[in-house]
């Protein structure tokens, strides 16, 4: 959660603190709490919390596993794991959980290996990124929602395209085609990151 608040805030650059507030259903007050927390504080409290947790045992590799293949499902991690380790001890259900909220925090966490461009010149470039928000209240009832971000270099105007099914080719295209008309124009270039809707493999990260 207080990565997926830092990450929708982007240093200032993204939401705002309403609209995370609003999107993620806590108050502002929170939103405004976890933003003041330094990276080493949230690992510490991280760690605290999941020091009791059956399957930190085996986090080191289960991280290293993330940091190799950033991509590989909870699913697939745990498969890998239940071949090394077969007596885990917790249910596939939990180590799934786990080995989510893991996940999350390795790849939030990881060093970007690009130097961001900051154009000069409008029109050049957009940015894309997408992700999901669980546990949306939508007439009442938590729903998950995917999205798709769309930010312009030069002047960090944003868009963003919502999804109640996960974005497939179609929905990416059909989101990047509602971008663009609402920016008024189409960029030079777009940049992605990692998404599997775009990249077929990576070098050098």
């Amino acid at each position: 959660m207080i990565h997926k608040i830092k990450a929708l805030y982007d240093e200032g650059n993204g939401l705002t603190i309403r609209a995370i507030a609003r999107q993620l259903g806590i108050s502002r007050n929170t939103v405004r709490k976890y933003l003041r927390m330094d990276e080493y504080t949230i690992d510490v409290g991280q760690r605290h919390r999941g020091r009791r947790k059956k399957l930190d045992v085996h986090r080191d590799y289960i991280v290293s596993l993330l940091g190799q293949f950033p991509n590989l499902s909870a699913v697939k991690v745990l498969r890998k794991l239940k071949k090394k380790y077969p007596e885990l001890g917790v249910s596939d259900r939990s180590a799934r959980r786990y080995i989510r909220q893991l996940k999350e925090t390795v790849i939030l966490r990881q060093k970007c290996y690009y130097e961001p461009v900051v154009e000069s010149v409008p029109g050049v470039q957009c940015q894309v990124d997408g992700g999901e928000l669980r546990g949306v209240l939508i007439g009442g009832v938590e729903t998950r929602v995917y999205f798709v971000v769309f930010v312009l270099s030069y002047s960090r105007l944003m868009y963003v395209g919502l999804s109640r099914q996960p974005v497939d080719t179609a929905t990416f295209i059909r989101l990047h085609d509602a971008a663009f008309r609402y920016f008024g124009g189409r960029p030079e270039e777009c940049v992605y990151d990692q998404t599997t809707l775009v990249v077929l493999h990576e070098q050098y990260r």
